[in-house]
């Protein structure tokens, strides 16, 4: 039987998905889970959840938790898999930090996880605990597959591939719910079953390059005009659409992360825009602190009952650890690097996001070829900054961290060079021991 290790358990319901969705599949059902965390209370509860998810699934999987850096070897020792879905310094104090400190100059974010300053500093908090779990898989799992779900996606899952020897693949839920979204809101849920697509591009601004219906008809034409219809009344997707009308093409991501990753839409020289592309600022910040209080009032409801039912879900990760453990065939949308120009107009250092063909042999990034050249821009202008925050965290140089800020669209687009080095040094203070290589 497989052994699956969750660092980050203490991320209930989505170990809950992902290892419930394991415990639905018949080859994985009996598997060893071993969860890991910091938290003792959220660990306790993922555990409590996850047993009773696995008695409804009639109690074949053996579940075990470890609590803290001393027991993660232990955790981690002989697992064939190993889910990550990490939250470093979580929403109190550091996205909190992340936010209000830009805020004082006059820079606002929507979720701050991916790119932009807040996505800067999360991935200089993150990359070096995942240096650390690289190192204990190295040691006492070398042979296993690290599952990346933590964000920013492509800073962390391209330091892994670039800088450890872990066999890592980075997954997004966006990719596959991606077309079926669109078509929805559009009204074109007729044309969903037998689709056909094709997305590549970046983590959170992969493009929808192609999409036909069961007959090989291509839809971007209806799409694009009603695109344009939609978006003269008010919706929460107006950021992308107008994508497709100035871009050409649709992305993965939704519209209040895609408002960030650009120059474009947040400027306080055009506060109208906020309103015109009902742009939620500060969204994540208020995403937690409702989610943090609907998990206590479900977690309450759920330990009333001694079993817990679970319907398998669209995430990749069991289907994925199925088919590496089976020898089966599934197609995901995954991040890798981009060896071998998979994506010939990104560069070979970067993480692509691009379909991938998983079997008994490993994962097989599929090549695209070239994107059209306004999408590779803009995937670029995000690269540059994933590119040299890799290079802070690897070299510890403060002026990398300088580099990155200067070059982030959204950071650019709203202060001087000046007032982004200052924001950035008073970052690094007020996360303190949280960063304390730039100190």
């Amino acid at each position: 039987m497989p052994k699956i290790t969750f660092l980050g358990a203490g991320s209930t319901v989505f170990a809950r998905n992902v290892l419930g969705d394991c415990m639905c599949s018949e080859a994985l059902a009996d598997s060893e889970m071993a969860l890991y965390d910091i938290d003792g209370g959220r660990l306790k509860q993922s555990a409590a959840i996850l047993e009773a998810v696995n008695r409804e699934q009639g109690g074949k999987a053996k579940i075990s938790a470890y609590l803290g850096v001393e027991q993660r070897k232990e955790a981690l020792r002989g697992a064939d898999f190993v889910v990550n879905a990490v939250q470093i310094g979580g929403y109190d104090p550091c996205t909190i930090t992340d936010f209000e400190i830009p805020k004082k100059y006059g820079l606002r974010q929507t979720i701050g996880d991916t790119l932009g300053i807040g996505g800067i500093m999360r991935a200089l908090r993150t990359i070096p605990v995942m240096a650390d779990f690289a190192r204990d898989m190295e040691d006492v799992c070398p042979g296993a597959w690290l599952l990346n779900y933590t964000n920013p996606m492509a800073m962390l899952t391209g330091y892994m591939l670039r800088y450890t020897g872990v066999k890592t693949i980075g997954l997004c839920h966006s990719v596959q719910i991606c077309s079926e979204h669109l078509l929805k809101a559009l009204g074109m849920e007729a044309l969903l079953p037998g689709r056909r697509e094709l997305i590549a591009g970046i983590n959170h601004m992969g493009w929808l390059l192609e999409i036909r219906d069961s007959k090989g008809n291509d839809l971007y034409p209806e799409i694009r005009k009603r695109a344009a219809e939609k978006n003269l009344e008010k919706h929460s997707d107006m950021v992308r659409f107008d994508y497709i009308a100035k871009f050409g093409y649709y992305c993965t991501e939704s519209s209040e992360h895609n408002a960030e990753y650009n120059p474009l839409y947040i400027k306080s020289k055009y506060p109208e825009l906020i309103e015109r592309f009902q742009i939620p600022l500060d969204e994540y910040p208020r995403r937690c602190v409702w989610q943090i209080a609907d998990w206590e009032r479900e977690y309450a409801g759920l330990t009333e009952r001694s079993a817990i039912a679970h319907t398998r879900s669209t995430e990749y990760a069991s289907h994925i650890m199925e088919a590496l453990y089976t020898g089966s065939v599934y197609q995901i949308g995954g991040n890798v690097l981009n060896t071998g120009g998979l994506i010939e107009n990104l560069p070979a250092e970067a993480c692509v996001e691009v379909p991938c063909l998983v079997n008994g042999a490993g994962i097989h990034p599929c090549r695209v070829g070239r994107l059209p050249v306004q999408l590779a821009a803009m995937n670029m202008t995000n690269i540059n900054v994933q590119l040299l925050t890799i290079e802070a965290a690897e070299t510890g140089k403060r002026e990398h961290i300088y580099h990155a800020a200067m070059l982030d669209p959204h950071t650019a687009a709203e202060l001087s060079t000046d007032d982004i080095v200052r924001m950035v040094d008073d970052l690094i203070e007020a996360h303190g021991d949280w960063l304390p290589q730039y100190r």
